[in-house]
């Protein structure tokens, strides 16, 4: 299984970006799925998650301001970040759970893959 994110890099305050995480050698669309970030100095924080039937969840920090979505034929995860502020920037990693519990979280220790990351940078 590889998870390869892309669609990081340099914005300002307000603008938007979209993240894209490709998954290969794993095509179970039953699965759950998600974005963890980490800051510099910090410890990885869910961000979204989103389950096989397309139900999703957020952290309360990107609520309204991120979207997080699925291309089951391309086997493709997106996250569509809007109104991006300082306090966002940080490296974001996509992970696929592998079935390691029965409902999509974002806890670290339920996702079993794991991408290498794409830094979002926001300036003010």
């Amino acid at each position: 299984v590889r998870l390869v994110e892309s669609g990081g890099g340099v914005v300002q305050a307000g603008g938007s970006l979209r993240l894209s995480c490709v998954a290969s050698g794993y095509t179970d669309n039953s699965d759950y799925m998600a974005w963890f970030r980490q800051a510099p100095g910090k410890e990885r924080e869910g961000v979204a998650a989103i389950d096989g039937d397309g139900m999703v969840i957020y952290a309360e920090s990107v609520k309204g301001r991120f979207t997080i979505s699925k291309d089951k034929a391309k086997n493709t995860l997106y996250l569509q970040m809007n109104a991006l502020q300082p306090e966002d920037t940080a490296m974001y990693y996509c992970a696929a759970g592998g079935h390691v519990v029965p409902i999509a979280t974002m806890i670290e220790v339920d996702y079993r893959y794991w991408g290498q990351g794409t830094q979002v940078t926001v300036s003010s």
